[in-house]
């Protein structure tokens, strides 16, 4: 038999948990900010594909109500639409 392709196959760990929040869907991020790609399961609009999970990027922009997030994958520099319930503003350490 087949293996399934589909968008959300082989993440069952990866896509656990997560409840939907008013206040995740209206968070504003600024540009410049780093954030991590948290996927929320219980919201499938905006979500990037779960190989993005637990990834570090910039915020670049905004198109519409997504934000758009520059990564690293491996050399090359790439860009994700996702909408902020999927992003984790990353906190700064202070250094001593």
């Amino acid at each position: 038999m087949k293996h399934s392709k589909g968008f959300r196959s082989r993440s069952r760990h990866k896509l656990r948990g997560g409840r939907f929040s008013i206040a995740e869907a209206l968070k504003k991020l600024s540009d410049g900010a780093r954030v991590v790609v948290r996927l929320n399961p219980s919201v499938h609009s905006g979500m990037p594909h779960p190989k993005y999970h637990g990834q570090q990027g910039i915020v670049e922009g905004r198109r519409g109500r997504a934000y758009l997030v520059s990564i690293n994958d491996g050399n090359k520099n790439k860009t994700l639409l996702a909408r902020p319930e999927h992003l984790v503003k990353v906190k700064e350490q202070v250094k001593k």
